[in-house]
This record gives C-alpha cells, structure tokens and sequence, in this order.
C-alpha cells in the first residue's frame, strides 16, 4: 500500500476529527501548491494570490454577495504554516476531549457552525464600527480558527473542571484556559488583526450557546448533521443494475411503501443526530447501510 493509499484508508476510517484536520491539511497544500505554479509562469506577484481572495470570505457586503460560498471555504483556509499548525494543534487536543462527551456528529456540526458565527459577526462588525470604514472594502477573513474555538469553548463550557496537563505550568482546568482564550481575543481587537480576534468571538459565543441549549434538551447542530449524511450519501459507489421481476404494485402502494421506507430512514438519521451512529441497532446500521448503497 503506497502513501496515497494510506491517507485514503486513514480519512475513510478515520474519525470526524480526523477528517476535518485533513481537509484542512488538503486544503492548504493544494493552495500552496497553485500558488507555486502560477508564481513561476507569471511576471507579478499579485497574480499567485487570487486563489486566497476567491476563497478568503471578505467583510464588504458587495464582495460577500459575488462570493457567498467564502462563508464556508473560509474555514478551512490558511496562508502560514504557523496558522495553520496551531489551529490543527488545537482542533487536535480540544477535539479529542469533545469526542470524550460528545459525538462525531456534533463535533462536525460545532465546527461548521461555529465558523459561520464567526464569519457573521466579522461581517456585522465591520460594516457596523466606523473604525472599520477604511479598510472594509479591502479585509478579509480566513483560517480555522473560528470553528476551532467554537469547539474549544464548547466542551469547556460543558466539562469546566477537566483538568489537563500543560507544558511548565501543569495541571489546568479546562474552564481557565478558555477564560484566557476570550480576554486575549477581546483585548487584541484594538491589534492589527481585529476581524480575525472578532471572528474567534463568534465562534465562541456559538460554542457556548450550543452547549447551553443543548443542556436544555435541544441540539443546534441537529441539521448540519443530517444535511452533511444526505450529501455524503450521494458519494457512496453505487452498485452494479441488478434485474428483479416483481409482482406489479398498484400506484397507491408504491407510494404508501415509499412513505414508509423514507420516514424509516429520518427516524434513523435523527437517532444518529441525537444519540451518534453507535446507538443505532444492527437492523437499523443495516438499513442504513442498503439505503447509502443504493443504487
């Protein structure tokens, strides 16, 4: 089994956590990568950036509205090998914590939604402070760090006397060191970074929002879950045409059978949403299973 073929078996088997660091490692050598080409065929440098303003999600409402998907792409973007080491380092070490409590699905929907609280409060922000008007048609926002925040405030918030191990300080509980988080973000708007440290904010005003309602019976990240299980199913390999002669079915029952089979289907995916994928039974893994490999 050559490289390749490890990562493809590593990102299949692998964890939500694992997948969402190597979408962000792909994500990064691929711009890298493009940018080094077009760097040696072309005259300017401006020309190698394009890739980061296409993807980059900007403040200005104009420029959102010409590149909607950015409030998305944003999150999985980075420039610097720094940048993107500590966001891995600690979606890494906060993401195994969170998988303790919580599961995959929620782990995915946190990130995701954190990093659009994110993305929306820099956008408010900065269209709202008039400190901000000069540099508004120009700045942009990009980088994990949002939805990485949304996470490490979220299972803080929910475990706050987990206690870890720091490097010549030791034992920390978790609920000081998101304490810090937040003070060094809101002192730091006042830097040269101002809607990245807003941008943090964001996500980790969604992180404790999502853990207080969900304390209250009610799971935010519900719909993320099940829109990204439905758009993972079309991706499965479908099998090979198999012919079958059946009795024929009136209209009426291949309607009340198809109803039938789709409601089984949503009350699995909200077992899933609710509970995770272990607290399905075989017959449902099962069902499941026949369901995403559909031809």
């Amino acid at each position: 089994m050559n490289i390749i073929d490890e990562i493809k078996t590593s990102f299949q088997k692998g964890s939500m956590l694992t997948k969402l660091i190597y979408i962000n490692l792909a994500v990064f050598v691929a711009v890298k990568l493009v940018q080094v080409v077009l760097f040696l065929f072309s005259t300017g440098q401006p020309g190698t950036f394009f890739l980061i303003d296409w993807l980059a999600v900007p403040a200005n409402i104009e420029g959102l509205l010409s590149r909607p998907w950015t409030v998305f792409t944003y999150m999985f973007l980075h420039e610097g090998f720094l940048h993107i080491l500590f966001n891995i380092l600690w979606l890494f070490w906060f993401g195994r914590i969170f998988l303790e409590y919580l599961d995959e699905n929620k782990l995915l929907g946190v990130y995701i939604l954190g990093g659009l609280a994110g993305a929306a409060l820099y956008i408010f922000a900065f269209n709202v402070f008039p400190v901000f008007a000069q540099v508004l048609p120009v700045s942009r926002a990009l980088g994990a760090s949002a939805a990485v925040l949304a996470v490490v405030i979220s299972i803080s918030v929910y475990v706050p006397n987990y206690t870890i191990n720091l490097v010549f300080i030791g034992p920390v509980r978790l609920k000081y060191i998101a304490a810090v988080m937040i003070v060094l973000d809101v002192i730091s708007i006042a830097g040269s970074n101002a809607g990245g440290h807003i941008a943090h904010l964001g996500g980790a005003l969604f992180g404790w929002l999502f853990i207080r309602q969900y304390r209250k019976g009610k799971d935010l990240t519900r719909g993320i879950s099940i829109l990204f299980f439905k758009i993972a199913s079309l991706f499965k390999p479908s099998r090979k045409l198999k012919v079958e002669y059946r009795k024929s079915r009136t209209d009426y029952e291949y309607h009340r059978q198809k109803a039938e089979k789709q409601k089984r289907i949503d009350d699995i995916l909200d077992k899933i949403s609710k509970s995770g994928y272990d607290s399905l039974s075989k017959e449902e893994k099962e069902i499941l299973f026949r369901v995403s490999n559909k031809s």
